[in-house]
């Protein structure tokens, strides 16, 4: 199963590349070991997005910026307001980014 490399650039992602990276510098992992923890991550997000998640959120807002790249489309939208069932959330800016799914199974 291919996947994505988006979420390594979430919070957690970036803390785990960090971490790994330490452990990388200070001998306590190999880099092929690094990068196959990377590669497990990915493909955890993606299974855990896909199974765990059922909710759905509308945005509406001033789009600012849209560019689409690499089969990648980047949206970013000021004044963004987020409906979901457990309520309203109005936010200055907010980053969508969104791929084909389609390109997974490929």
């Amino acid at each position: 199963m291919a996947t994505f490399e988006l979420y390594r650039r979430s919070t957690i992602g970036m803390c785990l590349t960090e971490t790994l990276d330490q452990m990388v510098s200070g001998g306590i992992l190999s880099p092929e070991l690094a990068i196959q923890v990377l590669i497990q991550f990915d493909k955890s997000m993606t299974e855990a997005l896909e199974s765990e998640v059922k909710s759905k959120v509308s945005v509406k807002g001033h789009l600012h910026t849209y560019r689409f790249c690499d089969n990648v489309w980047t949206f970013i939208l000021q004044n963004a307001q987020l409906k979901s069932e457990e309520g309203q959330e109005t936010v200055d800016s907010v980053k969508i980014v969104a791929c084909d799914s389609k390109l997974l199974t490929q």
